[in-house]
């Protein structure tokens, strides 16, 4: 029988922590004379730290060194962090625990693809860490979305292949990763947005009927 597996995203995916990014980045981004909207923030959609980091930089004057990137990631981040602390089960989107629930009865294994290196954290406050099988690391993923990078990485260390993995996402960049990588995408959100998703739907509450039934 083949192993199947389905690789999730996190943010916008699993829970919706987008705003509280945005927050936070809008914070960093103000500091440094950037005026930084909600639809600035959909640039930075699925993209690692230093490179959210960068394209707000890049609007700004004047030069940052190394040193000083890293102090105003860090000095996001904690922000960030300080805003999701209340996250709870409460968080998770609708149809997520159904779609976890389905998976583990079928013997699907599960992985977790996000950009976020706070991700191991929001699982934990979320109640689901153990029901993950891999959770990729992205501080070590040479290459961040679009790059198939992450999800590579997950399939590898589950030892199955790309061919019988699920990606799930809600972001661009994460679905041109998951085609990148040979695998299904099933995009969360626009479909007009989303346009290289095998299927995308509205909410993951479509996932176990028009995704993981047929395929």
């Amino acid at each position: 029988m083949t192993q199947r597996t389905c690789i999730f995203d996190l943010d916008g995916v699993v829970t919706d922590t987008a705003h509280y990014h945005f927050l936070a980045w809008q914070r960093l981004a103000r500091s440094v004379g950037v005026d930084f909207t909600e639809e600035d923030n959909h640039a930075l959609k699925g993209v690692g730290r230093m490179e959210s980091l960068a394209i707000i930089l890049d609007r700004a004057d004047g030069h940052f060194d190394q040193q000083a990137r890293e102090a105003l990631a860090a000095g996001k981040n904690a922000h960030y962090k300080e805003l999701i602390g209340g996250i709870s089960p409460s968080d998770l989107l609708p149809g997520v625990s159904d779609a976890f629930a389905w998976l583990k009865g079928h013997r699907w294994r599960i992985g977790l693809a996000s950009a976020s290196r706070n991700a191991p954290a929001v699982i934990e406050s979320l109640g689901i860490a153990d029901v993950f099988d891999y959770v990729a690391d992205a501080g070590s993923i040479p290459n961040g979305k679009p790059a198939p990078d992450i999800f590579l990485d997950v399939s590898k260390t589950l030892g199955v292949a790309p061919a019988d993995c699920i990606g799930v996402e809600d972001a661009v960049s994460g679905v041109t990763a998951i085609k990148s990588a040979g695998m299904y995408a099933a995009g969360i959100g626009d479909p007009a947005v989303l346009t290289e998703a095998d299927i995308v739907m509205p909410t993951p509450e479509g996932l176990i009927q028009q995704v993981f039934e047929k395929t």
